[in-house]
Parts: C-alpha cells; structure tokens; sequence
C-alpha cells in the first residue's frame, strides 16, 4: 500500500511545512544520523520512520510504500546501492530516492544505481534538505505560492551520538575480524564527521588506511577502542 496518498489528499504542503503529508523510510544504522533526519522532517512536515539495516527496509518495503526513502551506502548487511538499484527499477516507483554518506567520493555511485539525489552527512541544514526532496517531487506535490529557504541548523540528540559509540564498543567485543573493521571504520567516520568529532573521525580513517594496506591494525583498533570508551564515560572533548 502506498502510506502517502490518503494524507496528500487531507493534508496540504505549506511554506512553513513543505514535505507534509509525506512519509520518509530512512535507511540508516547511525541513530545520531538517523535523529537529524528525524528533526528535519520534525520541522518540514513530514513523518518519518527507519530502517537499520537492508534485511530491515525490505520488510518495510512490503508493507507500505513511502513517498521517499533515504538510504545510506553502508549498512552492516551490505550496500545500500544495492536496495537503491532494486528500488529504481521497481513499478511504481518511489517518488524520492536519496543515497546519504559521510564520503563525498560516493555521490556518483549513488547516481549510478538510480538515485534522484545525494545527501553528504552531516545533515545540518534544513532549507537544503528540503531543497533536496522538493527539487525531485511533481509541481503538485509541492507547496502552492513563494517560499522562503530556511537556513538553520539542526543539532541532533548527543545521547544518540551515545548510543552509537554503544553499538561500536558492542561490536568490538564481539568480534574484530576483517569484514567487522571495515564497517566499524566506515560507521565512524560519518557518525564522528557529523558530530564534528575530529579525533575520532582522524582515527576511523587510520584504521581504514591500514585495512586497505593490508597491515597489523591492532593499534589502530585499539585506538579506536579507548576512544569510545571515553565517549561513553562523557571523558572526551569535543
């Protein structure tokens, strides 16, 4: 079913409110990214809900068909340019589809597996996230009359940014084999980069750099480790 048509029939777009009505699946991993998104929809309009993961947003996508969908490029089951291809070629199809990534380099690919648009964390400022969706919505989905950009800046929950040093360190203790650092290493750099953490953000890239050089990464890990456990104890500075 399509969750957005009988609200597009009873509720109105406005200047103020330009994405109401709609809803946005977003695709996402990282809470602290996942609670911008949900503050800017807060303030456009529109209602939200999230997926963590790809297996996650298919049993979304069985059960209602959202107006637009945000998915991020790395999950911990796989690529979100893989859903992005299912998505963009399925019928009908979803008015919006965005990719989101803390690397810029990745824009292209996501254009290339058949998304509108790219959304570069951190996700901050609302007038061009409502730009973004609006640009790719038919006239008749969008408010009636002139509206003015909005250029504020979102601060999302920092127990989110929390919660997500939680789920590194959960992993962490689980397992370190290959495959888990190079999600821990992506997962970081766009979470730290978001919450303008420099010095985590610095070490997820070291690890990324000794992982793509093949070499011993335990100091990198290590690094990593000692860092979230200082996010989690509220000892860093940031």
């Amino acid at each position: 079913m399509d969750d957005n048509d009988n609200l597009l029939q009873t509720h109105t777009p406005t200047a103020a409110r330009p994405l109401l009505g709609m809803t946005i699946l977003v695709v996402e991993d990282s809470l602290y990214a996942c609670d911008a998104v949900r503050l800017m929809c807060l303030h456009s309009g529109a209602r939200i809900r999230r997926a963590d993961c790809l297996r996650s947003a298919r049993r979304h996508l069985q059960v209602y068909r959202p107006s637009a969908i945000i998915i991020d490029l790395g999950l911990p089951d796989g690529s979100g340019l893989d859903l992005i291809r299912e998505l963009s070629e399925t019928s009908p199809r979803i008015s919006v589809i965005l990719g989101i990534s803390g690397d810029d380099n990745v824009e292209q690919a996501a254009t290339d597996a058949g998304a509108d648009g790219f959304l570069a964390k951190p996700i901050a400022n609302l007038g061009q996230f409502q730009e973004t969706i609006l640009s790719i919505l038919p006239p008749e989905r969008q408010p009636n009359g002139p509206r003015k950009l909005r250029d504020e800046y979102i601060r999302p929950d920092r127990v989110a940014y929390r919660d997500d040093m939680r789920h590194v360190s959960n992993i962490l203790d689980d397992d370190t084999d290959g495959p888990v650092l190079d999600y821990v290493a992506q997962f970081l750099a766009g979470v730290a980069r978001s919450a303008e953490d420099d010095q985590l953000a610095h070490a997820a890239q070291a690890l990324a750099k000794c992982r793509a050089r093949g070499g011993v990464s335990h100091g990198p890990v290590a690094r990593i480790a000692g860092l979230v456990q200082d996010r989690l104890a509220d000892r860093a500075a940031m």
